[in-house]
């Protein structure tokens, strides 16, 4: 089977490399936003450059992206079921895909727990501040939280299957039913080899293609979209985004940290056969994507370039896993969740039995692949958890102040644990060459030093 190249593959690198650029914005718009949250907190001048700058100009470049994630999502999907080649290899990626996803999640979700209860966020916190904290945000509380009391965890998973694909693919929370679809497809082109299908499976393969040069052109214009959503972020927070509920925060983010820079490096060197320096330094520009983004959906475009282009892993595999850890491999969402539950469970005085802290990590694991993979996506989730344990589910007003960086910092977890899912599903399919995995032609020379 001849392997297809990005259009991307084909342009010589000039210049700065991307993902230094976007490290750059990054630094530029969290500096300046500090500095004018310092000298002017709340003037008219920094609001209206919040307001009529820097938030344009990163909603449009989210707009950007999320305009080109259903067609993307969608040929992906297809084609990676397409060219495995026959159902029964679509069973064993499936099945890898599925097991690893669901292990590795509940590791996460372990550790978060286990922070929680080591931490205890939430003890001794003072009822006045809870009040204060959940009266601001207290429209979007009851927002959340209703929605939250709609979920259905058995509805969500019959919903996999659409009625109608047309109305779930305008519906985030369908975009499971859009994959199925796909999924389907792709088998339908498996088992059905004519010239016909052929010209269908080159007409998808002209879609994704176009889907990937169009992002190439829009992904160039990330460093100045990073630094104006910093920007807007720390101009209107300052440190103060952290020391509102400090302790808390600190919890999640150690976890986090322990999850991304423990765990799956040791799992894809031992089990990816991949340094974790190259799948850092591989990575690093689908993490500063989502780290600013907040959507591991919306750097989805990102996030399968850098696979095939800078992992080189091969495209049936990256395609398949990476489209569907997009909606349902959210390590960072469902460690997110679980402390969160167990957070507002300290700062209320609901005591928690082992039991229930099991029945916790269970409803973690199927929040995370039930959430949204959008911002703020797994608030719902957590209030219908609440709900569930008898947590007053609007507590998760407290929480909003500090949400949009821990959505952050949780959305970066989620994208390294979907490519780390690559390069093991990858490397224990044998569909990848040593060579391949071990050395990324990025950075080859300093892995290999």
């Amino acid at each position: 089977m001849s392997h297809v190249s990005l259009p991307e593959a084909r342009m010589p690198a000039k210049g700065m490399p991307l993902h230094i650029k976007v490290l750059l914005g990054f630094i530029a718009g969290a500096v300046l936003g500090l500095f004018a949250h310092f000298i002017a907190p709340g003037s008219p001048f920094v609001l209206g450059a919040v307001s009529y700058v820097a938030q344009p100009i990163g909603q449009i470049f989210l707009a950007l992206l999320f305009m080109l994630v259903l067609p993307l999502m969608f040929s992906a999907l297809v084609l990676g079921v397409a060219e495995l080649g026959d159902v029964a290899s679509l069973g064993r990626l499936g099945w890898r895909t599925l097991i690893y996803t669901a292990v590795v999640t509940l590791i996460a979700v372990a550790i978060g727990l286990l922070m929680v209860n080591l931490i205890g966020p939430g003890h001794g916190l003072d009822r006045g501040m809870l009040d204060q904290a959940m009266a601001q945000g207290a429209q979007k509380a009851g927002e959340i939280a209703a929605t939250g009391q709609q979920l259905d965890f058995m509805k969500m998973l019959l919903g996999i299957v659409p009625k109608n694909v047309l109305a779930a693919a305008v519906d985030d929370k369908q975009k499971l039913g859009v994959m199925f679809f796909a999924l389907m497809l792709g088998i339908g082109l498996v088992m059905t080899p004519s010239p016909h299908t052929q010209a269908f499976k080159n007409a998808v393969q002209g879609l994704f293609e176009i889907c990937m040069r169009l992002i190439g052109m829009i992904i160039k214009l990330a460093p100045y979209a990073v630094a104006c959503l910093m920007f807007a972020l720390c101009a209107q927070f300052g440190w103060e985004l952290l020391l509102v509920l400090g302790k808390f925060a600190l919890t999640v983010v150690l976890a986090i940290a322990v999850h991304m820079f423990i765990v799956l490096p040791l799992w894809v060197k031992f089990a990816g056969g991949m340094s974790p320096r190259a799948f850092f330094r591989g990575s690093q520009e689908a993490l500063l994507t989502a780290f600013a983004t907040a959507s591991s959906t919306g750097t989805l475009p990102v996030t399968l370039r850098v696979a095939e282009q800078n992992l080189k892993l091969p495209r049936k595999v990256a395609r398949f896993v990476l489209t569907v850890g997009a909606s349902a491999n959210h390590h960072g969402t469902a460690l997110f969740e679980g402390i969160t539950v167990l957070f507002l469970a300290q700062a209320f005085g609901v005591e928690l039995t082992l039991m229930h802290q099991v029945m916790v990590l269970g409803l973690c694991l199927l929040g995370g692949i039930g959430t949204a993979g959008v911002p703020a996506g797994s608030l719902p989730v957590i209030a219908m958890i609440c709900a569930v344990l008898g947590i007053p589910a609007e507590g998760v007003g407290i929480i909003l102040g500090v949400d949009r960086f821990l959505d952050m910092c949780r959305t970066a977890l989620n994208v390294t644990g979907d490519l780390a899912t690559a390069v093991v599903v990858a490397n224990r399919s044998g569909d990848v060459a040593e060579s391949d995995v071990v050395l990324p032609a990025e950075v080859a020379p300093e892995a290999a030093s």
